[in-house]
């Protein structure tokens, strides 16, 4: 598909320095839109608030080559400028966040309600069973995994969540033409497929040192909570779980043996308040599920059901949605904390469960259904 003015506009604003968001802001909102900028004068911009560097670079008036505008006329190829209504909500609250994201895969993922599951490249055997096992738990249950593609228990993390055919979504710490490490090209492949890939560094951009921490803090920009399995003191993880806190966002940490080095960063985690996590169910109990649901305004995809969201519900299916919460729980459970009768409870539970809501757990429970899509691309 060919390119518009806009997004070719929006390629060279996203590679121009000292440009952030509040200042395209300021500019946009007097310029009217992104080719405006690239069409106003030098004078224009700069009483539009466009720094020197951003102008000197806009002067030159570069645009994408050849390779790039192949790789952004690929149908599953985009670049989300922050004001284009895909690009995820609760990145948009991340002070400084990127003037545009490149995405390869899914981009409606972009908006479903994420953890961050991030820890050691160097993990011992039982951190990546844990980040794994957790990971895949999780994302059964409607949670996308986010995390960074980095060996170790990143990886884990994106094939606990792959194996069970749930959502994840890898950041890259380089452009999204540039897969680092090599080893994990076959896995970024995966996730391509079944989530997304996504970098705010321009195609060919290199897989830099410096670029690591921004990487960490986005991938705790894009997510409801940040997960922590073994990370040694120092280790860039606690980037990402630090930038969750200074968001307001909820930290878990899984402990460890107090032998082991990398457990001490996760320990330390503990200390300053995150929340320990010894079963994925202590992540569930603590998210801030509502506030995503209430936030969420896209369209039904295709082929959703009548009740795709609980906005089609009628109110006592809403008082026994909201009384399940996010643990399994039993009918006599739900009797006791709704005080419906138990067959009404039992029919209920039935139309809840053949309508995607929940889902029948071991011993007579059920378990909540998270944002699950009903026929939908990935």
């Amino acid at each position: 598909m060919p390119l518009s003015d806009e997004v070719l506009a929006w390629v060279t604003l996203a590679r121009a320095p000292a440009l952030d968001s509040e200042t395209l802001s300021t500019a946009l909102a007097r310029l009217g839109s992104a080719g405006g900028i690239m069409a106003a004068s030098d004078a224009v911009r700069e009483r539009s608030g466009i720094p020197a560097r951003a102008r000197e670079y806009l002067r030159r008036g570069p645009s994408p080559g050849a390779s790039e505008r192949k790789w952004l006329e690929h149908a599953r190829h985009h670049l989300l400028p922050f004001t284009d209504a895909r690009y995820p909500q609760l990145l948009r609250s991340f002070p400084h966040h990127p003037v545009a994201l490149y995405a390869a895969g899914s981009i409606d993922t972009l908006c479903d309600p994420q953890l961050a599951v991030v820890g050691s490249r160097n993990p011992t055997a039982q951190g990546c069973d844990t980040a794994y096992e957790f990971s895949q738990y999780l994302a059964e249950r409607g949670l996308a995994i986010t995390s960074g593609l980095a060996q170790g228990i990143d990886s884990c993390a994106h094939r606990g969540a792959l194996a069970v055919q749930g959502i994840t979504l890898a950041v890259f710490g380089c452009g999204l033409d540039v897969v680092y490490p090599r080893s994990n090209a076959e896995l970024s492949e995966a996730i391509e497929v079944q989530g997304v890939l996504i970098s705010e560094f321009a195609l060919g951009s290199a897989p830099l040192r410096a670029h690591f921490p921004q990487r960490n803090r986005i991938i705790a920009g894009l997510s409801l909570g940040t997960l922590v399995i073994e990370a040694a003191l120092g280790s860039g993880s606690l980037i990402t779980a630090r930038a969750a806190n200074e968001l307001g966002r909820e930290v878990f940490a899984v402990p460890g043996s107090i032998q082991n080095p990398l457990s001490r960063g996760c320990h330390g985690l503990i200390k300053e308040g995150a929340k320990l996590a010894d079963t994925p169910d202590d992540i569930l109990r603590n998210l801030n599920f509502s506030a995503i649901f209430a936030s969420d305004s896209r369209p039904t995809p295709p082929g959703a059901g009548r009740m795709s969201g609980t906005a089609a519900m009628d109110k006592d299916h809403k008082i026994l949605l909201d009384a399940l919460g996010f643990d399994p729980a039993d009918l006599d459970m739900l009797v006791g904390r709704t005080g419906f009768k138990p067959e009404a409870v039992s029919s209920m539970m039935l139309i809840l469960e053949l309508e995607g809501h929940v889902q029948a757990a071991p011993g007579g429970r059920y378990s909540r259904v998270v944002n699950r899509r009903a026929g939908g691309e990935r």
